[in-house]
């Protein structure tokens, strides 16, 4: 690693470990008000506007939209395009590298069966202690799993409809915009931690999102 690497990982880390990186983080799941921001690390609005005002100085954080309010309406914030590099993924260029390799040497059918094969892979080794527990336990043990492999994720339901999706948070996002079967993995290890076949809707792009969504009950 050298010395410029080593230097901006450490920055990284102690941003991350500050309280802006904990407004990052929050902000890599959903965007938010400085209310809603506030309430979550027990701030007051003045200190999370400022953190939020060097954050955008740092071209890490933008305005996305406004949301209305009892008085008056709210500018929601999240990241920039630009943030996702604090988060690390150094696993990013090699996995790319070797998405390629395989798809060059492996025919479209096979290359998703071994997307979803490791996805049952990785899922082998958690499924057995949430055997037997209900629908929303294994939701949020898939959901932790899946932070735990550097994605940020969420489970939403409304109008008769579940999804479990994430924004700026894929753990894959290195390769799913010019390899979207990666996503095929995410997919296949939900479904083996949640029991139940999950529709992938994935965006992808310069900013992918994961998205699935869950069959009714």
């Amino acid at each position: 690693m050298t010395r410029s690497r080593m230097q901006r990982t450490g920055w990284n880390k102690r941003l991350l470990a500050s309280t802006r990186g904990r407004i990052l983080a929050l902000l890599r799941s959903e965007n938010h008000t400085v209310n809603e921001l506030a309430a979550a690390l027990d701030l007051t609005d003045n200190a999370v506007r400022a953190h939020l005002l060097s954050l955008e100085r740092d071209g890490l954080v933008q305005q996305h939209g406004i949301r209305p309010g009892k008085r008056k309406p709210h500018a929601a914030y999240g990241l920039s395009p630009d943030a996702e590099h604090i988060f690390p993924k150094a696993y990013g260029p090699l996995l790319a590298h070797f998405m390629t390799v395989l798809s060059n040497r492996l025919t479209a059918p096979v290359l998703r069966g071994t997307m979803r094969e490791v996805g049952r892979a990785i899922a082998a080794g958690h499924i057995e202690r949430w055997k037997g527990r209900g629908r929303r336990d294994r939701i949020k043990a898939a959901l932790d799993l899946l932070n735990d492999l550097g994605g940020s994720a969420k489970f939403d339901e409304g109008e008769g409809k579940q999804f479990i999706h994430g924004r700026n948070g894929c753990p894959l996002a290195a390769v799913t915009s010019t390899h979207p079967e990666a996503c095929l993995i995410v997919q296949s290890l939900l479904s083996q931690i949640i029991g139940i076949p999950l529709k992938k809707c994935c965006e992808y792009g310069e900013t992918p999102r994961c998205c699935f969504e869950l069959p009714r009950k």
